[in-house]
């Protein structure tokens, strides 16, 4: 399966642990990542707050550099950065006259033609081949899967699951062995981009988010989205969490990558803030009369 690969600013500064995690999982899984040659920013999170029109070309700009290298679908692992891919795509193909400015202020020819793909529904079509690469399987491991506000919203954009109910990371979970929890802020905001400006409400968001995804028994959340992972691990150290651990907080493709045995340090789980030991130390060795064949 091969895509045009995004990896969109985090993932080549604040989260490479999601770039490096998807890299080391998408030779197991036979997925073929071709960086986008000259890519740059699509905009999160200030151009579409800025000037619309900017914050429609600038995520057009690497479609139309995708499409003229020859892919014919982009993966953008970043929420914000599938968000703002998938968004121009969809108001460029709505809007007639939107469409025919492209061209010109991209200075290239664009068709709008590269289908946009979130990395947790590609993940989620390869679940048969996560589960046929698993060598040390997660079972007995309870994971709450944390979706924020972007990986599925708004629907006509990003149109791969249930914006209310949806299902993709859990199935991608079980077929890691692990055991996805019901919670109830699965889909709630983090606080986003307010991570410096209203610090205070990031970590009220975030003491919330922790404390339901443990009483519902959780050891760990599970995300997709570089800014959902820095509120969440970076702040944990501000949250008083009233005594309790620190609630691990990895990336989707870390978790698969723990499933197929790979050696943490390859999957960047160094970079975290909160330990991520505790997981790859369960990955190795599970508990007894847990682990599944």
């Amino acid at each position: 399966m091969r895509f045009g690969y995004f990896p969109g600013c985090s993932l080549h500064g604040t989260a490479r642990e999601f770039d490096e995690s998807l890299r080391a999982i998408s030779g197991p899984l036979d997925l073929d990542l071709v960086e986008i040659e000259d890519w740059s920013c699509c905009g999160a999170t200030s151009a579409h707050a800025t000037n619309h029109l900017l914050s429609v070309a600038l995520p057009a700009r690497n479609l139309a550099l995708a499409e003229a290298q020859g892919h014919d679908a982009v993966i953008a692992p970043c929420a914000a950065c599938f968000n703002r891919l998938a968004g121009a795509r969809h108001q460029i193909a709505a809007d007639g006259a939107l469409a025919g400015r492209m061209a010109g202020l991209l200075g290239r020819p664009f068709a709008n033609t590269v289908a946009v793909k979130n990395v947790v529904d590609v993940l989620r079509q390869l679940g048969p081949a996560i589960r046929g690469k698993v060598v040390k399987p997660l079972a007995g491991l309870k994971v709450a899967c944390y979706y924020g506000c972007l990986l599925v919203r708004p629907a006509a954009v990003c149109n791969f699951d249930d914006p209310e109910d949806p299902a993709a990371m859990e199935d991608v979970v079980s077929a890691t062995g692990a055991t996805p929890v019901r919670w109830n802020m699965r889909l709630e905001c983090c606080g986003g981009g307010f991570s410096i400006p209203r610090t205070g409400s990031v970590i009220r968001l975030g003491r919330a988010i922790i404390a339901d995804a443990r009483a519902a028994g959780a050891e760990t959340i599970v995300v997709a989205c570089p800014m959902c992972h820095s509120n969440l691990d970076f702040r944990q150290s501000a949250m008083a969490l009233r005594g309790e651990a620190p609630m691990p907080v990895l990336f989707l493709s870390e978790l698969v990558g723990l499933a197929f045995g790979l050696d943490a340090d390859r999957l960047g789980m160094g970079r975290h803030y909160v330990s991520t030991t505790p997981l790859s130390a369960f990955a190795q060795n599970p508990p007894p009369g847990k682990e599944v064949r």
